[in-house]
């Protein structure tokens, strides 16, 4: 059975299957949305931290030692992303006050 609409025909069993692959896509969308949550920061990360933040800190400063000999390019590159960053968020907090 063939349906015509603004000078389009859609096929009835297309017009079937593609509902039934947009309601597929959406519950796969969900369930990689429910498993992502568990990698996010949850309460479990924020109370690991809590309890060790010595330690994380501790690994964060030997990762940055490594960095800094492998890669310095790298860290440069990560310096002036942040004063570029730093740079725009003082403009854009200067300019609405000069406005006034």
């Amino acid at each position: 059975m063939n349906y015509k609409m603004d000078n389009t025909t859609i096929d009835l069993n297309e017009y079937n299957r593609l509902i039934q692959e947009n309601n597929d896509l959406k519950q796969k969308n969900k369930e990689l949305e429910e498993h992502l949550k568990k990698y996010t920061n949850s309460k479990s990360h924020v109370k690991y931290y809590e309890n060790n933040a010595d330690v994380v800190k501790e690994r964060a400063k030997i990762y940055m030692t490594k960095v800094k000999e492998q890669n310095p390019e790298k860290l440069k590159e990560w310096r002036h992303t942040a004063y570029l960053k730093r740079k725009a968020k003082l403009q854009q907090e200067n300019s609405p006050s000069e406005n006034h």
